[in-house]
């Protein structure tokens, strides 16, 4: 392979490393300025590794990064890395657990967790996947629908009319302030904070979510709103930062 070939490999895999949704052929072949034919060969080569995925739209998502398991699909591994830093310092300011969730599939997904150095914390199994409306950070997500997707949620869901109406009004609350607060969350005596990441278009990517002990939480809730809010803020400044550069 010519030094040129190698070059722009490593070229490909970066700029994917910039994006948090699938992309066109055309939009590959422009960010890059390279002739189609190669832009093809890139692509081809990228899939058969396992970094990207082609989807039955015809749109391209990167899968994983180099160093990067391939089980499990997606890795998220761009936004994980963005996020860590500051995930670890608002652990170490209120003493909670902090967690990166995504919506795959209709259903929240965590793909980490960072937990406090203190005897007792809030930890807990990150496999299972919860209903949106059930956690802080789907309630994150929801609030970013439009009004068509949120009934189509809601129907599948089987939400009663009482129970949409209550939604309805706490993510009006979500949207003005920002972020979400539950503080009855499904895993019993824990409360939880969540706060969207967005990307250059403004569509939240994911969620910050800050969870912990009830009775503490509470207590210190003021201290966690303004931590997941300003987590919030520094990852989606810098996913927007990237994602921008692909646009």
């Amino acid at each position: 392979m010519s030094g040129r070939g190698a070059e722009r490999i490593l070229d490909a895999v970066e700029w994917f490393a910039t994006t948090t949704t699938s992309v066109s052929y055309t939009d590959f072949v422009q960010a890059l300025d390279v002739p189609k034919s190669s832009g093809l060969l890139l692509l081809q080569l990228l899939v058969k590794r396992n970094y990207v995925e082609r989807l039955a739209d015809n749109r391209y998502r990167l899968v994983r990064l180099p160093g990067e398991s391939v089980e499990g699909g997606a890795t998220w591994g761009t936004i994980l890395r963005l996020a860590e830093r500051h995930l670890h310092e608002a652990v170490a300011s209120v003493g909670e657990s902090a967690f990166v969730a995504v919506l795959e599939d209709g259903r929240i997904r965590y793909l980490n967790k960072i937990l406090p150095q203190r005897e007792i914390r809030y930890d807990r199994d990150i496999a299972p996947t919860r209903l949106p409306h059930q956690v802080a950070s789907g309630l994150v997500f929801l609030a970013d629908f439009d009004p068509a997707a949120l009934e189509e949620y809601c129907s599948q869901v089987g939400l009663a009319p009482s129970e949409r109406a209550e939604l309805e009004d706490l993510l009006v609350a979500i949207r003005r302030d920002g972020f979400a607060v539950n503080i009855n969350g499904v895993v019993e005596g824990a409360s939880g904070a969540a706060a969207p990441v967005r990307d250059a278009r403004g569509r939240v990517v994911a969620a910050i979510n800050i969870s912990g002990p009830r009775e503490r939480f509470i207590s210190n809730l003021d201290a966690v709103k303004a931590a997941v809010a300003s987590v919030g803020r520094a990852v989606t400044a810098e996913v927007a930062h990237r994602t921008r550069k692909s646009m």
